[in-house]
């Protein structure tokens, strides 16, 4: 997978999902900011697990929604941690950037954002404000099938 070009896949079971993921993971870097969009359903989790187990990062990738963000130790000396944000309940209504930073930095995750990698539910149009760069990964089901779609593609 190219870490420039933008793509398109299938995902029929949810083991597709979190294998894309593992691909993802490869092309990833500390510091990079991840956003997956999507409506509920649509796999989100099952691909942030797919990112994290690529990353080799240690505890189990579950959802954050009630605890907003997980942060997971690199799995190893020279590989990237993750920070697994759920930005549902984040930023207010108006989705301000520098609210998000406010509240991540109020979490007190232990961890520098620098040397994780950052997968961001529910982030599209909140969590762009948070890097410069960043990939943003949408997923779709499609109509009546437990088939899903992702769609990815660098902003910059």
């Amino acid at each position: 997978m190219n870490r420039e070009a933008p793509g398109r896949v299938q995902l029929p079971e949810v083991a597709d999902t979190e294998n894309f993921g593992r691909e993802l993971a490869a092309t990833l870097r500390a510091g990079d900011l991840v956003i997956l969009d999507g409506p509920l359903g649509a796999g989100k989790t099952a691909l942030a697990r797919g990112i994290g187990a690529g990353l080799g990062v240690v505890g189990r990738i579950t959802s954050p929604t009630f605890v907003i963000a997980r942060a997971h130790r690199a799995g190893g000396p020279g590989r990237p941690g993750m920070v697994h944000v759920d930005a549902y309940r984040l930023g207010g209504a108006e989705g301000d950037g520098m609210a998000i930073l406010d509240e991540l930095d109020a979490l007190d995750l232990d961890t520098d954002l620098t040397d994780s990698v950052v997968v961001v539910e529910w982030g599209a149009g909140v969590a762009e404000r948070l890097a410069g760069d960043h990939l943003l990964v949408s997923l779709t089901r499609e109509p009546e099938s437990d088939i899903r779609v992702a769609q990815w593609r660098w902003s910059r």
